[in-house]
């Protein structure tokens, strides 16, 4: 089983990643030292498919378990589901001794994660990831949080799993649409920190859904090294994760949210990221071509024709996390593989960028 160990200081834990494995997670779970009462986290369209699976799993490991739902999608990610989740978790007689089970994509990892570290001051949570971005990207790392109306993961917190397990398999069930927008996230690797991985993603069929493990693995280690490196974000290394997200993220709060999927908001802020990569860094015109044609493989959207204006994502970008003392730092580009944080991003420049991912490319999907 292809392994990848997150070592921090107080709060190391392994990432499990082999086909089948949800059927060996609460074995798994005991195997960790995780002891208590389960409190299993899932959307309603993940439950129909996995839910009995884990709870069967989790109960033959010895363990009690109640069951949460939370509608599916990009809206329960709000304070009005946390308070719901935290009463549930109260009325199933839960407390300190308890632990989090969550089940699912970004949404449910995010806010079972945020629940996790409030209730009662916090409990331990397994991160059980069921899409390609919660299994690249979101389940690792401890970012968890809920949305508000003016921007995304504006109130949250860093909250480490005590165990990632992820199961290939469970891709296999998602729809066409969601399981593209996470090669996003994976296409985003490759750009920052492992330039090999391209011809690799350019070779894949994005029709099959059969994905392997060491590719799983390999992206969850990529997150892992980053956030050894910066846990809680301060030195500048784990900004780095957050290429195309800057203007992906407003956009994707200018449009309301479930407009856009997360990953195709991203694909959008890389297209934006890299013309100001070739503007600012010097970044080659020959690499970004060959980014952008691996994001119509991947058939995720490159061009904005949402009736979103300028002025709205420059209000969505100035509430982001990363706008610090009247700076907005871009992570651009100088080379394959080579990112770098820069505050040489203009206001102008980037009225540019949006206007840029305006334009049509041939072939390319619209947002």
């Amino acid at each position: 089983m292809p392994t990848v160990s997150v070592n921090l200081k107080d709060c190391s834990y392994d990432i499990l990643v082999e086909q089948g494995v949800l059927h060996r997670a609460g074995e798994l779970i005991k195997a960790a030292g995780i002891e208590g009462h389960a409190a299993l986290i899932t959307d309603a369209n993940i439950s129909l498919h996995y839910s009995d699976i884990v709870k069967s799993s989790l109960q033959a490991a010895g363990y009690k378990v109640s069951a949460h739902l939370i509608p599916p999608g990009e809206t329960s990610k709000c304070m009005d589901q946390v308070q719901l989740l935290s009463r549930s978790l109260i009325e199933q007689h839960h407390d300190r001794s308890s632990f989090v089970v969550a089940l699912g994509g970004g949404v449910v990892g995010d806010l079972a994660g945020f629940v996790a570290s409030i209730f009662y001051r916090g409990l331990p949570c397994v991160q059980i990831p069921t899409t390609v971005v919660a299994q690249v990207d979101s389940a690792i790392g401890g970012k968890t949080g809920v949305n508000e109306p003016e921007g995304k993961n504006l109130i949250g917190s860093f909250h480490q799993p005590s165990l990632v397990i992820s199961d290939p398999d469970t891709l296999l069930t998602l729809p066409d649409r969601v399981f593209h927008e996470g090669f996003a996230e994976v296409i985003k690797h490759a750009a920052i920190r492992d330039a090999d991985m391209l011809g690799h993603l350019e070779s894949m069929d994005p029709n099959n859904k059969s994905v392997d493990p060491e590719l799983i693995a390999r992206n969850a280690a990529i997150k892992a090294r980053i956030v050894e490196e910066d846990e809680r974000e301060q030195s500048g290394t784990r900004a780095l994760l957050n290429f195309g997200h800057t203007v992906g993220h407003a956009i994707e709060a200018s449009a309301e949210y479930g407009t856009l999927l997360h990953g195709e908001a991203i694909s959008l802020g890389v297209r934006a990221a890299l013309y100001l990569s070739e503007k600012v860094t010097g970044l080659k015109a020959s690499y970004t071509e060959r980014l952008l044609a691996l994001h119509r493989h991947w058939n995720l959207p490159l061009v904005l024709e949402t009736e979103i204006s300028n002025d709205a994502i420059h209000t969505a970008l100035s509430r982001d996390k990363k706008f610090k003392n009247g700076k907005r730092p871009f992570v651009l580009l100088c080379s394959p593989g080579d990112a770098v944080l820069s505050e040489e991003v203009t206001h102008d420049l980037i009225n540019e960028a949006i206007d840029h991912i305006r334009t049509p490319i041939e072939g390319s999907v619209a947002a």
